[in-house]
């Protein structure tokens, strides 16, 4: 063999001997890179238990619950609390993945409550079934398609970075939901769970109820100056209403009296949350007398729609997914079987 051509065969073994010691390499990375685990889940921490329970870790805690209809403090096993909860929040004839996850946002609510406020504004009482301090509660409507959803799932938790998320939902986002500043002017700003997404429910999906689709409201001049006093608004009177501010999902975060802007989600508040049913306003108008809100969904369009669960449960997502989908990057941890 030829010198010129046994350097060009040397050649060649070096450069195939490198491209083999280069593909090894990378195959390891590879390699490494897939046993890795997850940095979200390296983060991933089952919460504690709320100290005010007296609970241990991975034991079903005892609730004392403030029956506010009856007037009277019962105490009762969690996983019963629950039942009643899903009973009073979600219809309980609705697809099963619907239900699984009204439990599971349930569930992280009373634990985030208690873990920040220590108990009840009643005094005795870790939770009341009254809407204005928690989650509404029927035991009456609590069915076996409750119970099944609520067993599927006992002790399952929303945690986002280990700690309890704030598990916020309403009826109907009206085609989009909010962020918690847009729908709920909440003042720690808004947890980085918390985003605008599409949601299955708008004003087209016949199966929600009409007056939830699209309404209108009226409200008197004084009534809404009323409203204004309460929030604390400096408006004392008024010629012209218009819609301020908007948000990232079309709500009103201000609506503008004259020259002066108030906040939409505490006015909304103020003036009734079952009357004006949603800050995703369309119209707003003054004719001298009453002022008109016209808008679409039910409910400040926060965190999970459950009309929105309702039809991804029907399309064949499951609790879990859907959850995920209204909450972002979080995990669901069970904190007890």
């Amino acid at each position: 063999m030829k010198l010129k051509q046994q350097k060009g065969l040397i050649l060649g073994i070096a450069i195939l001997i490198q491209i083999l010691v280069l593909s090894g390499c990378a195959a390891v990375k590879r390699q490494e890179r897939d046993a890795a685990p997850d940095i979200g889940r390296m983060r991933f921490e089952k919460p504690q238990m709320p100290k005010a329970l007296g609970a241990k870790e991975g034991q079903e805690p005892r609730l004392s619950v403030y029956i506010k209809e009856e007037g009277k403090i019962k105490d009762m096993a969690f996983e019963e609390y629950i039942a009643g909860v899903v009973g009073g929040e979600i219809k309980n004839y609705w697809p099963q993945e619907s239900i699984k996850a009204q439990a599971i946002i349930a569930r992280t609510f009373v634990l985030k409550f208690i873990e920040e406020k220590g108990g009840s504004k009643y005094k005795g009482a870790h939770i009341s079934t009254d809407i204005e301090e928690a989650q509404a509660w029927n035991m009456e409507a609590v069915n076996d398609n409750i119970r099944k959803a609520v067993k599927a799932t006992r002790g399952d938790v929303i945690v986002y970075e280990g700690g309890l998320a704030y598990t916020w939902f309403h009826s109907n986002a009206g085609g989009k939901t909010a962020n918690a500043v847009e729908g709920l002017n909440f003042k720690e700003g808004n947890p980085p769970y918390i985003r605008t997404v599409k949601s299955p429910d708008g004003y087209d999906n016949i199966e929600i109820p009409a007056d939830q689709r699209k309404w209108i409201v009226k409200f008197s001049k004084s009534e809404v100056l009323a409203a204004l006093n309460k929030i604390g608004s400096p408006v004392k009177n008024f010629s012209n209403v218009t819609i301020g501010k908007r948000g990232d999902s079309g709500r009103a975060m201000t609506i503008r009296f004259d020259q002066t802007d108030a906040n939409a989600p505490d006015l909304r508040i103020a003036l009734g949350s079952m009357k004006m049913k949603s800050t995703l306003l369309d119209n707003v108008g003054f004719d001298g007398k009453w002022v008109s809100f016209e808008g679409r969904g039910y409910g400040h369009g926060v965190g999970m729609s459950q009309w929105g669960a309702h039809n991804m449960a029907k399309q064949g997502k499951k609790a879990k997914e859907i959850i995920r989908h209204y909450y972002n990057n979080i995990q669901v941890a069970n904190m007890w079987k």
